[in-house]
Protein backbone atom coordinates (compact mmCIF):
# COMPACT_ATOMS: atom_id res chain seq x y z
CA UNK A 1 0.00 0.00 0.00
CA UNK A 2 1.69 3.20 -1.36
CA UNK A 3 1.70 6.20 1.03
CA UNK A 4 0.06 9.52 -0.56
CA UNK A 5 1.83 12.81 0.22
CA UNK A 6 0.36 15.50 2.13
CA UNK A 7 -1.83 12.99 4.62
CA UNK A 8 -1.38 12.39 8.22
CA UNK A 9 -0.76 8.88 8.93
CA UNK A 10 -0.61 6.48 11.43
CA UNK A 11 2.47 3.74 11.12
CA UNK A 12 2.27 0.40 12.10
CA UNK A 13 5.08 -2.07 11.67
CA UNK A 14 7.04 0.57 11.30
CA UNK A 15 10.03 -0.52 13.56
CA UNK A 16 13.63 -0.73 11.98
CA UNK A 17 16.60 -1.90 11.74
CA UNK A 18 18.52 -3.13 15.38
CA UNK A 19 14.74 -2.56 17.18
CA UNK A 20 13.13 -4.86 14.70
CA UNK A 21 16.05 -7.55 14.44
CA UNK A 22 15.36 -7.19 18.62
CA UNK A 23 11.82 -7.48 18.99
CA UNK A 24 10.98 -10.84 19.12
CA UNK A 25 7.10 -10.62 20.15
CA UNK A 26 4.59 -9.75 17.89
CA UNK A 27 2.37 -7.16 18.95
CA UNK A 28 -1.60 -7.86 18.51
CA UNK A 29 -4.76 -5.51 18.78
CA UNK A 30 -8.28 -6.77 18.83
CA UNK A 31 -11.72 -4.83 20.06
CA UNK A 32 -13.15 -8.22 20.66
CA UNK A 33 -13.40 -9.02 24.39
CA UNK A 34 -13.75 -13.19 23.38
CA UNK A 35 -12.44 -16.49 22.45
CA UNK A 36 -10.37 -13.74 20.70
CA UNK A 37 -9.02 -12.07 23.42
CA UNK A 38 -8.32 -15.63 24.75
CA UNK A 39 -6.03 -17.20 22.12
CA UNK A 40 -4.20 -13.67 21.44
CA UNK A 41 -3.57 -13.53 25.16
CA UNK A 42 -2.30 -17.66 25.19
CA UNK A 43 -0.21 -17.52 22.13
CA UNK A 44 3.49 -17.65 22.60
CA UNK A 45 5.29 -14.44 22.09
CA UNK A 46 2.74 -12.19 21.50
CA UNK A 47 1.62 -8.97 23.57
CA UNK A 48 -1.03 -6.57 23.38
CA UNK A 49 -1.11 -2.85 22.58
CA UNK A 50 -3.70 -0.86 23.76
CA UNK A 51 -4.71 2.84 22.47
CA UNK A 52 -2.65 4.58 19.55
CA UNK A 53 -0.24 1.63 20.13
CA UNK A 54 1.96 0.43 17.55
CA UNK A 55 0.40 -3.65 16.43
CA UNK A 56 1.93 -6.02 13.60
CA UNK A 57 -1.50 -8.06 13.91
CA UNK A 58 -5.30 -6.17 14.24
CA UNK A 59 -8.30 -8.39 14.73
CA UNK A 60 -11.34 -5.88 14.70
CA UNK A 61 -14.66 -5.76 13.96
CA UNK A 62 -15.61 -4.82 10.59
CA UNK A 63 -17.13 -0.91 11.87
CA UNK A 64 -12.80 -0.24 12.54
CA UNK A 65 -12.06 -0.84 8.69
CA UNK A 66 -12.26 2.53 7.57
CA UNK A 67 -10.39 3.90 9.78
CA UNK A 68 -7.36 1.17 9.67
CA UNK A 69 -7.36 1.72 5.40
CA UNK A 70 -7.65 5.23 5.60
CA UNK A 71 -5.40 6.92 7.73
CA UNK A 72 -2.75 3.80 8.46
CA UNK A 73 0.16 3.12 6.97
CA UNK A 74 0.85 -1.22 7.37
CA UNK A 75 4.45 -2.40 7.09
CA UNK A 76 4.46 -5.30 4.65
CA UNK A 77 4.30 -8.20 7.40
CA UNK A 78 1.51 -6.31 9.15
CA UNK A 79 -2.06 -8.62 9.15
CA UNK A 80 -5.35 -7.46 9.69
CA UNK A 81 -8.47 -9.48 9.78
CA UNK A 82 -11.09 -8.15 7.48
CA UNK A 83 -10.44 -7.22 3.51
CA UNK A 84 -12.11 -3.57 3.38
CA UNK A 85 -14.97 -4.17 1.15
CA UNK A 86 -15.82 -7.78 2.56
CA UNK A 87 -19.73 -6.31 2.39
CA UNK A 88 -19.18 -7.41 -1.48
CA UNK A 89 -20.00 -11.42 -0.57
CA UNK A 90 -21.60 -10.75 3.39
CA UNK A 91 -24.03 -8.71 3.02
CA UNK A 92 -27.73 -10.55 1.51
CA UNK A 93 -27.82 -8.39 -1.38
CA UNK A 94 -24.46 -8.10 -2.78
CA UNK A 95 -23.78 -11.80 -2.11
CA UNK A 96 -27.05 -12.14 -4.71
CA UNK A 97 -25.80 -9.83 -6.77
CA UNK A 98 -22.77 -11.32 -7.61
CA UNK A 99 -23.81 -15.00 -7.28
CA UNK A 100 -26.18 -14.10 -10.36
CA UNK A 101 -23.87 -12.07 -12.34
CA UNK A 102 -21.06 -15.03 -11.98
CA UNK A 103 -23.91 -17.22 -13.16
CA UNK A 104 -24.53 -15.69 -16.29
CA UNK A 105 -20.80 -15.05 -16.76
CA UNK A 106 -20.21 -18.39 -16.41
CA UNK A 107 -23.25 -19.40 -19.37
CA UNK A 108 -21.50 -16.92 -21.80
CA UNK A 109 -18.14 -18.71 -21.07
CA UNK A 110 -18.54 -21.78 -20.55
CA UNK A 111 -22.14 -23.38 -21.00
CA UNK A 112 -25.26 -23.81 -19.32
CA UNK A 113 -24.59 -27.03 -17.27
CA UNK A 114 -21.53 -25.16 -15.42
CA UNK A 115 -23.44 -22.28 -14.69
CA UNK A 116 -25.90 -24.84 -13.24
CA UNK A 117 -23.56 -25.30 -10.78
CA UNK A 118 -24.53 -21.34 -9.22
CA UNK A 119 -27.79 -22.84 -8.41
CA UNK A 120 -27.24 -23.39 -4.97
CA UNK A 121 -28.99 -20.12 -3.49
CA UNK A 122 -32.67 -19.18 -3.36
CA UNK A 123 -34.85 -17.49 -5.72
CA UNK A 124 -34.20 -13.63 -3.98
CA UNK A 125 -35.18 -10.11 -4.86
CA UNK A 126 -33.86 -7.12 -3.02
CA UNK A 127 -36.73 -4.61 -1.75
CA UNK A 128 -37.88 -2.16 -2.32
CA UNK A 129 -35.20 -1.81 -5.41
CA UNK A 130 -37.14 -5.02 -7.06
CA UNK A 131 -40.63 -5.09 -5.59
CA UNK A 132 -42.09 -5.39 -9.11
CA UNK A 133 -40.25 -8.41 -9.82
CA UNK A 134 -41.19 -9.91 -6.60
CA UNK A 135 -44.42 -9.50 -7.32
CA UNK A 136 -44.69 -11.17 -10.53
CA UNK A 137 -42.61 -14.36 -8.79
CA UNK A 138 -45.06 -14.05 -6.27
CA UNK A 139 -48.04 -14.48 -8.24
CA UNK A 140 -46.63 -17.27 -10.44
CA UNK A 141 -46.20 -19.69 -7.07
CA UNK A 142 -49.38 -18.93 -5.00
CA UNK A 143 -49.57 -20.25 -1.28
CA UNK A 144 -45.35 -20.93 -0.92
CA UNK A 145 -43.54 -19.29 1.77
CA UNK A 146 -41.13 -16.29 1.99
CA UNK A 147 -38.79 -14.74 3.92
CA UNK A 148 -37.36 -10.88 4.22
CA UNK A 149 -34.14 -10.74 6.04
CA UNK A 150 -32.53 -7.08 6.79
CA UNK A 151 -29.16 -7.28 4.28
CA UNK A 152 -27.09 -6.26 6.59
CA UNK A 153 -28.24 -7.40 10.18
CA UNK A 154 -27.38 -10.87 11.93
CA UNK A 155 -28.26 -13.05 14.53
CA UNK A 156 -32.04 -13.67 13.51
CA UNK A 157 -32.86 -9.41 13.66
CA UNK A 158 -35.74 -8.23 11.72
CA UNK A 159 -36.40 -11.89 10.11
CA UNK A 160 -39.86 -12.28 9.24
CA UNK A 161 -41.83 -14.96 6.92
CA UNK A 162 -45.20 -14.50 4.94
CA UNK A 163 -47.60 -15.18 2.65
CA UNK A 164 -49.55 -12.75 1.28
CA UNK A 165 -48.91 -10.16 -0.64
CA UNK A 166 -50.71 -7.40 1.43
CA UNK A 167 -47.68 -8.46 4.33
CA UNK A 168 -44.90 -6.83 1.71
CA UNK A 169 -47.41 -4.11 0.68
CA UNK A 170 -47.63 -2.90 4.10
CA UNK A 171 -43.73 -3.08 4.45
CA UNK A 172 -43.14 -1.33 0.77
CA UNK A 173 -45.49 1.94 1.62
CA UNK A 174 -43.24 2.25 4.81
CA UNK A 175 -40.07 1.78 3.40
CA UNK A 176 -40.31 4.89 1.03
CA UNK A 177 -41.24 7.53 3.91
CA UNK A 178 -39.16 5.58 6.82
CA UNK A 179 -38.68 7.23 8.96
CA UNK A 180 -41.64 9.36 8.56
CA UNK A 181 -44.63 8.82 11.24
CA UNK A 182 -45.78 5.27 10.29
CA UNK A 183 -49.60 4.15 10.48
CA UNK A 184 -51.03 0.62 10.95
CA UNK A 185 -49.76 -2.88 10.19
CA UNK A 186 -46.39 -1.72 8.74
CA UNK A 187 -45.94 0.73 11.54
CA UNK A 188 -45.82 -2.04 14.39
CA UNK A 189 -44.13 -3.77 11.95
CA UNK A 190 -40.99 -1.37 11.83
CA UNK A 191 -41.46 0.18 15.62
CA UNK A 192 -38.01 -2.01 16.12
CA UNK A 193 -36.55 -1.02 13.17
CA UNK A 194 -36.37 2.68 14.53
CA UNK A 195 -34.72 1.94 17.33
CA UNK A 196 -31.78 0.43 16.10
CA UNK A 197 -29.11 1.56 13.79
CA UNK A 198 -29.79 0.93 10.19
CA UNK A 199 -27.44 -0.13 7.65
CA UNK A 200 -27.94 2.72 5.08
CA UNK A 201 -27.87 2.40 1.25
CA UNK A 202 -26.92 4.47 -1.10
CA UNK A 203 -26.82 4.86 -4.43
CA UNK A 204 -23.62 4.68 -6.58
CA UNK A 205 -22.13 4.81 -9.50
CA UNK A 206 -19.69 1.98 -10.78
CA UNK A 207 -16.74 2.04 -13.17
CA UNK A 208 -19.38 0.31 -16.28
CA UNK A 209 -21.55 3.31 -15.70
CA UNK A 210 -24.35 1.55 -14.33
CA UNK A 211 -26.32 2.03 -10.73
CA UNK A 212 -25.90 -0.14 -7.89
CA UNK A 213 -27.14 0.05 -4.57
CA UNK A 214 -24.19 -0.32 -2.38
CA UNK A 215 -23.62 0.07 1.65
CA UNK A 216 -20.91 -0.01 4.37
CA UNK A 217 -20.92 0.26 8.39
CA UNK A 218 -19.93 3.70 7.45
CA UNK A 219 -22.47 4.92 5.65
CA UNK A 220 -25.45 4.23 8.11
CA UNK A 221 -26.29 7.56 9.72
CA UNK A 222 -26.82 9.15 6.15
CA UNK A 223 -29.99 7.29 4.70
CA UNK A 224 -32.41 6.14 7.09
CA UNK A 225 -33.72 3.42 4.45
CA UNK A 226 -32.78 -0.22 5.56
CA UNK A 227 -32.75 -2.73 2.44
CA UNK A 228 -34.15 -6.14 2.45
CA UNK A 229 -34.12 -9.16 1.02
CA UNK A 230 -37.13 -11.09 -0.01
CA UNK A 231 -36.34 -15.28 -0.06
CA UNK A 232 -38.28 -17.95 -1.33
CA UNK A 233 -38.22 -20.04 1.97
CA UNK A 234 -37.21 -23.55 1.75
CA UNK A 235 -40.17 -25.44 2.68
CA UNK A 236 -38.79 -29.17 2.94
CA UNK A 237 -35.53 -28.76 5.08
CA UNK A 238 -33.70 -32.03 6.41
CA UNK A 239 -34.80 -33.25 9.99
CA UNK A 240 -33.08 -34.92 12.70
CA UNK A 241 -35.54 -35.37 15.46
CA UNK A 242 -38.19 -33.81 13.74
CA UNK A 243 -36.13 -30.14 13.69
CA UNK A 244 -34.71 -28.04 11.61
CA UNK A 245 -31.29 -27.09 11.61
CA UNK A 246 -28.23 -25.23 9.33
CA UNK A 247 -24.77 -25.53 9.60
CA UNK A 248 -21.73 -23.22 10.38
CA UNK A 249 -18.86 -23.90 8.37
CA UNK A 250 -15.12 -22.03 8.44
CA UNK A 251 -13.63 -20.42 5.32
CA UNK A 252 -10.63 -18.70 5.74
CA UNK A 253 -9.17 -16.36 2.36
CA UNK A 254 -5.40 -15.27 2.54
CA UNK A 255 -6.19 -13.59 -0.68
CA UNK A 256 -8.44 -13.50 -3.91
CA UNK A 257 -5.98 -12.47 -6.34
CA UNK A 258 -5.04 -15.28 -6.54
CA UNK A 259 -7.54 -17.25 -4.60
CA UNK A 260 -5.90 -18.87 -1.73
CA UNK A 261 -8.53 -20.64 0.57
CA UNK A 262 -8.34 -22.72 3.30
CA UNK A 263 -11.51 -25.26 4.78
CA UNK A 264 -11.48 -25.90 8.39
CA UNK A 265 -12.69 -29.60 9.23
CA UNK A 266 -14.71 -28.58 12.14
CA UNK A 267 -17.95 -26.90 12.38
CA UNK A 268 -21.58 -27.51 13.80
CA UNK A 269 -25.10 -27.98 13.37
CA UNK A 270 -27.25 -25.54 14.92
CA UNK A 271 -30.97 -26.71 15.78
CA UNK A 272 -34.07 -25.17 16.42
CA UNK A 273 -35.81 -25.45 19.98
CA UNK A 274 -38.95 -26.92 18.15
CA UNK A 275 -40.16 -29.30 16.06
CA UNK A 276 -40.28 -28.24 12.39
CA UNK A 277 -44.09 -27.22 11.23
CA UNK A 278 -45.35 -24.89 8.47
CA UNK A 279 -48.49 -24.35 10.41
CA UNK A 280 -47.40 -21.74 12.25
CA UNK A 281 -44.98 -19.59 10.51
CA UNK A 282 -44.72 -16.90 13.39
CA UNK A 283 -42.95 -19.04 15.47
CA UNK A 284 -38.73 -17.68 15.28
CA UNK A 285 -38.14 -21.06 17.49
CA UNK A 286 -39.55 -23.47 14.78
CA UNK A 287 -37.63 -21.42 11.79
CA UNK A 288 -34.21 -19.52 13.08
CA UNK A 289 -31.98 -21.76 14.54
CA UNK A 290 -30.08 -18.63 15.28
CA UNK A 291 -28.67 -19.56 18.96
CA UNK A 292 -28.87 -15.87 19.98
CA UNK A 293 -32.46 -16.66 19.09
CA UNK A 294 -32.86 -20.34 20.41
CA UNK A 295 -30.68 -19.35 23.46
CA UNK A 296 -34.05 -17.14 24.55
CA UNK A 297 -36.37 -20.47 24.60
CA UNK A 298 -37.62 -21.30 28.02
CA UNK A 299 -36.34 -25.10 27.69
CA UNK A 300 -32.50 -24.04 26.65
CA UNK A 301 -29.72 -25.62 28.22
CA UNK A 302 -26.74 -22.96 28.19
CA UNK A 303 -24.77 -25.48 29.38
CA UNK A 304 -25.55 -27.97 26.69
CA UNK A 305 -26.33 -25.14 23.92
CA UNK A 306 -28.53 -26.51 21.03
CA UNK A 307 -25.47 -27.54 18.33
CA UNK A 308 -23.86 -31.11 16.88
CA UNK A 309 -20.51 -31.63 15.92
CA UNK A 310 -19.96 -31.72 11.93
CA UNK A 311 -17.65 -34.86 12.80
CA UNK A 312 -21.15 -36.24 14.56
CA UNK A 313 -23.42 -34.81 11.48
CA UNK A 314 -21.40 -36.18 9.15
CA UNK A 315 -21.44 -39.88 10.81
CA UNK A 316 -25.17 -39.60 11.35
CA UNK A 317 -25.99 -39.04 7.53
CA UNK A 318 -23.33 -41.92 6.63
CA UNK A 319 -25.40 -44.19 9.60
CA UNK A 320 -28.56 -43.34 7.30
CA UNK A 321 -27.62 -42.70 3.26
CA UNK A 322 -24.69 -44.70 2.94
CA UNK A 323 -20.87 -43.14 2.47
CA UNK A 324 -21.13 -42.00 -1.15
CA UNK A 325 -24.45 -40.44 -0.76
CA UNK A 326 -22.70 -38.32 1.81
CA UNK A 327 -19.71 -37.96 -0.14
CA UNK A 328 -21.53 -36.04 -2.84
CA UNK A 329 -23.66 -33.74 -0.43
CA UNK A 330 -19.94 -32.82 1.19
CA UNK A 331 -18.59 -32.12 -2.54
CA UNK A 332 -21.61 -30.51 -3.67
CA UNK A 333 -20.80 -28.12 -0.69
CA UNK A 334 -17.39 -27.90 -1.90
CA UNK A 335 -18.71 -26.32 -4.56
CA UNK A 336 -21.01 -23.77 -2.82
CA UNK A 337 -17.72 -22.42 -1.24
CA UNK A 338 -15.71 -22.23 -4.32
CA UNK A 339 -17.74 -20.77 -6.53
CA UNK A 340 -19.05 -17.95 -3.98
CA UNK A 341 -15.82 -16.97 -3.93
CA UNK A 342 -14.97 -16.60 -7.16
CA UNK A 343 -18.28 -15.17 -7.52
CA UNK A 344 -16.44 -11.93 -5.86
CA UNK A 345 -13.03 -12.24 -6.65
CA UNK A 346 -12.69 -9.85 -9.20
CA UNK A 347 -14.53 -7.35 -7.17
CA UNK A 348 -12.56 -7.83 -3.69
CA UNK A 349 -9.58 -5.48 -3.29
CA UNK A 350 -7.18 -7.94 -2.40
CA UNK A 351 -4.83 -6.29 0.30
CA UNK A 352 -1.76 -8.24 0.81
CA UNK A 353 -2.35 -7.35 4.83
CA UNK A 354 -5.40 -8.82 4.89
CA UNK A 355 -7.28 -12.03 5.34
CA UNK A 356 -11.04 -13.48 6.34
CA UNK A 357 -12.15 -15.52 8.21
CA UNK A 358 -15.94 -16.36 7.36
CA UNK A 359 -18.68 -17.96 8.63
CA UNK A 360 -20.71 -20.04 5.86
CA UNK A 361 -25.07 -21.01 6.71
CA UNK A 362 -25.89 -24.07 5.06
CA UNK A 363 -29.16 -25.49 4.74
CA UNK A 364 -29.91 -29.12 3.55
CA UNK A 365 -33.12 -29.85 2.51
CA UNK A 366 -35.30 -33.25 1.70
CA UNK A 367 -33.25 -34.29 -1.30
CA UNK A 368 -29.89 -33.77 -0.01
CA UNK A 369 -29.31 -30.71 -1.76
CA UNK A 370 -27.22 -28.14 0.19
CA UNK A 371 -28.30 -24.43 -0.06
CA UNK A 372 -26.05 -21.18 0.66
CA UNK A 373 -28.14 -18.88 3.16
CA UNK A 374 -25.29 -16.32 3.56
CA UNK A 375 -22.11 -15.67 4.65
CA UNK A 376 -20.84 -13.88 7.31
CA UNK A 377 -17.78 -11.74 7.97
CA UNK A 378 -17.58 -11.52 11.58
CA UNK A 379 -19.01 -15.20 12.75
CA UNK A 380 -19.73 -15.16 15.98
CA UNK A 381 -16.73 -16.45 18.66
CA UNK A 382 -18.52 -16.70 21.87
CA UNK A 383 -18.68 -19.96 23.16
CA UNK A 384 -22.16 -21.08 23.78
CA UNK A 385 -20.73 -23.96 25.88
CA UNK A 386 -17.59 -26.03 26.71
CA UNK A 387 -17.61 -27.53 23.60
CA UNK A 388 -18.36 -24.57 21.82
CA UNK A 389 -15.46 -22.93 23.49
CA UNK A 390 -12.85 -25.29 22.46
CA UNK A 391 -14.01 -25.53 18.90
CA UNK A 392 -13.61 -22.16 18.46
CA UNK A 393 -10.29 -22.11 20.42
CA UNK A 394 -8.96 -24.46 18.01
CA UNK A 395 -10.40 -22.88 14.96
CA UNK A 396 -8.40 -19.31 16.11
CA UNK A 397 -5.07 -21.28 17.06
CA UNK A 398 -5.45 -22.49 13.27
CA UNK A 399 -5.93 -19.24 12.04
CA UNK A 400 -3.02 -18.06 13.30
CA UNK A 401 -0.97 -20.55 11.81
CA UNK A 402 -2.21 -20.26 8.56
CA UNK A 403 -1.85 -16.63 9.13
CA UNK A 404 1.77 -17.14 10.00
CA UNK A 405 3.27 -14.36 11.64
CA UNK A 406 6.04 -16.12 13.12
CA UNK A 407 7.11 -17.22 9.03
CA UNK A 408 7.24 -20.86 10.65
CA UNK A 409 5.19 -22.10 6.55
CA UNK A 410 6.96 -23.29 3.85
CA UNK A 411 4.72 -22.84 1.66
CA UNK A 412 3.72 -25.92 0.46
CA UNK A 413 1.68 -26.88 3.14
CA UNK A 414 -1.88 -28.45 2.10
CA UNK A 415 -3.00 -29.06 5.58
CA UNK A 416 -2.27 -26.80 8.98
CA UNK A 417 -3.88 -27.79 11.80
CA UNK A 418 -7.37 -28.14 11.03
CA UNK A 419 -7.07 -26.65 7.74
CA UNK A 420 -7.25 -28.00 4.82
CA UNK A 421 -5.97 -25.86 1.32
CA UNK A 422 -8.97 -26.64 -1.09
CA UNK A 423 -8.03 -24.01 -3.33
CA UNK A 424 -4.32 -22.34 -4.23
CA UNK A 425 -5.31 -20.48 -7.69
CA UNK A 426 -7.14 -23.67 -8.83
CA UNK A 427 -8.32 -26.87 -7.20
CA UNK A 428 -6.40 -28.66 -4.64
CA UNK A 429 -5.82 -32.93 -4.60
CA UNK A 430 -6.04 -34.52 -2.15
CA UNK A 431 -2.51 -36.07 -0.92
CA UNK A 432 -1.00 -38.83 -2.47
CA UNK A 433 -1.96 -42.62 -1.03
CA UNK A 434 -5.62 -40.93 0.48
CA UNK A 435 -7.98 -43.51 0.16
CA UNK A 436 -10.04 -43.22 -3.24
CA UNK A 437 -13.78 -42.56 -2.90
CA UNK A 438 -16.43 -44.09 -5.20
CA UNK A 439 -17.79 -42.17 -7.84
CA UNK A 440 -15.70 -38.91 -7.32
CA UNK A 441 -13.22 -39.78 -10.18
CA UNK A 442 -9.93 -39.36 -10.55
CA UNK A 443 -9.30 -35.92 -8.53
CA UNK A 444 -10.75 -35.24 -5.28
CA UNK A 445 -10.89 -32.17 -3.82
CA UNK A 446 -8.40 -31.66 -0.47
CA UNK A 447 -11.13 -30.88 1.51
CA UNK A 448 -12.12 -33.03 4.69
CA UNK A 449 -15.05 -31.63 6.31
CA UNK A 450 -16.31 -33.26 9.22
CA UNK A 451 -14.59 -36.02 8.61
CA UNK A 452 -11.53 -36.21 11.31
CA UNK A 453 -11.62 -33.53 13.74
CA UNK A 454 -8.90 -30.81 14.87
CA UNK A 455 -6.89 -33.39 16.75
CA UNK A 456 -4.65 -35.60 14.97
CA UNK A 457 -5.74 -39.50 16.48
CA UNK A 458 -3.17 -42.54 17.42
CA UNK A 459 -0.33 -41.11 15.44
CA UNK A 460 -0.13 -37.81 17.53
CA UNK A 461 -0.26 -38.84 20.89
CA UNK A 462 3.21 -37.94 22.88
CA UNK A 463 3.81 -35.07 19.80
CA UNK A 464 3.78 -31.50 21.47
CA UNK A 465 3.63 -29.44 18.31
CA UNK A 466 2.12 -29.99 14.46
CA UNK A 467 4.22 -32.25 12.23
CA UNK A 468 2.87 -29.82 9.15
CA UNK A 469 3.67 -26.06 10.60
CA UNK A 470 5.75 -26.51 13.85
CA UNK A 471 3.54 -25.09 16.06
CA UNK A 472 3.10 -25.60 19.04
CA UNK A 473 -0.05 -27.96 20.56
CA UNK A 474 -2.52 -26.52 23.47
CA UNK A 475 -2.51 -28.31 26.67
CA UNK A 476 -6.23 -28.23 27.07
CA UNK A 477 -6.49 -30.28 23.32
CA UNK A 478 -7.75 -34.19 23.48
CA UNK A 479 -7.99 -36.59 21.57
CA UNK A 480 -11.22 -37.09 20.31
CA UNK A 481 -13.20 -40.65 20.93
CA UNK A 482 -15.85 -41.53 18.15
CA UNK A 483 -19.34 -42.40 19.51
CA UNK A 484 -20.30 -45.75 18.62
CA UNK A 485 -23.09 -46.07 16.32
CA UNK A 486 -24.70 -49.08 17.71
CA UNK A 487 -28.70 -48.28 17.77
CA UNK A 488 -29.96 -47.03 21.11
CA UNK A 489 -33.43 -48.60 20.65
CA UNK A 490 -36.72 -47.62 18.94
CA UNK A 491 -37.04 -44.49 21.07
CA UNK A 492 -34.22 -42.48 19.97
CA UNK A 493 -34.46 -40.62 16.65
CA UNK A 494 -31.16 -41.86 15.65
CA UNK A 495 -28.29 -44.06 16.75
CA UNK A 496 -26.02 -43.37 19.48
CA UNK A 497 -25.23 -39.23 18.49
CA UNK A 498 -27.94 -38.03 20.14
CA UNK A 499 -29.16 -34.40 19.97
CA UNK A 500 -28.49 -31.80 22.65
CA UNK A 501 -30.70 -32.32 25.53
CA UNK A 502 -32.16 -28.94 25.48
CA UNK A 503 -33.28 -29.75 21.87
CA UNK A 504 -34.62 -32.98 22.76
CA UNK A 505 -37.45 -31.06 24.65
CA UNK A 506 -40.87 -30.06 22.44
CA UNK A 507 -40.87 -26.46 23.99
CA UNK A 508 -44.30 -26.26 25.84
CA UNK A 509 -44.36 -22.47 26.73
CA UNK A 510 -45.44 -20.03 23.60
CA UNK A 511 -42.91 -18.77 21.48
CA UNK A 512 -42.88 -14.95 20.55
CA UNK A 513 -43.90 -14.21 16.76
CA UNK A 514 -41.79 -13.61 13.58
CA UNK A 515 -42.92 -10.16 12.53
CA UNK A 516 -41.09 -7.52 10.48
CA UNK A 517 -39.02 -6.01 11.95
CA UNK A 518 -38.63 -7.85 15.50
CA UNK A 519 -35.50 -8.51 17.27
CA UNK A 520 -33.75 -10.85 19.57
CA UNK A 521 -31.22 -10.08 22.04
CA UNK A 522 -27.56 -12.09 21.79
Amino acid sequence: MSRPKNQSYKGHGLSKGKEREQRASIRFKTTLMNTVMDVLHNRPGWVEVKDEGEWDFYWCDVSCLRENFDHTYMDDHVRISHFRNHYELTRKNYMVKNLKRFRRQLEREAGKPEAAKCDFFPKTFEMPSEYHLFVEEFRKHPGITWIMKPVARSQGKGIFLFRRLKDITDWRQVSQFFPCHCQGTASKKFASLEAQPAHAATTTVNPSGSQDTRSSDDQKDELPVENYVAQRYIENPYLIGGRKFDLRVYVLVMSYLPLRAWLYRDGFARFSNTRFTLSSIDDQYVHLTNVAVQKMSPDYHPKKGCKWMLQHFRQYLASKHGPQVVEALFSDMDNIFIKSLQSVQKVIISDKHCFELYGYDILIDQDLKPWLLEVNASPSLTASSQEDYELKTCLLEDTLHVVDMEARLTGKEKRVGGFDLMWNDGPVSREEGAPDLPGMGNFVTNTHLGMQGRWEAVSMIGKTSCSNCSAPFSPRRKLPVDPGMEDRGSGSCHPALSLPDSCQRTSQHSSPSLQAGSTFAG
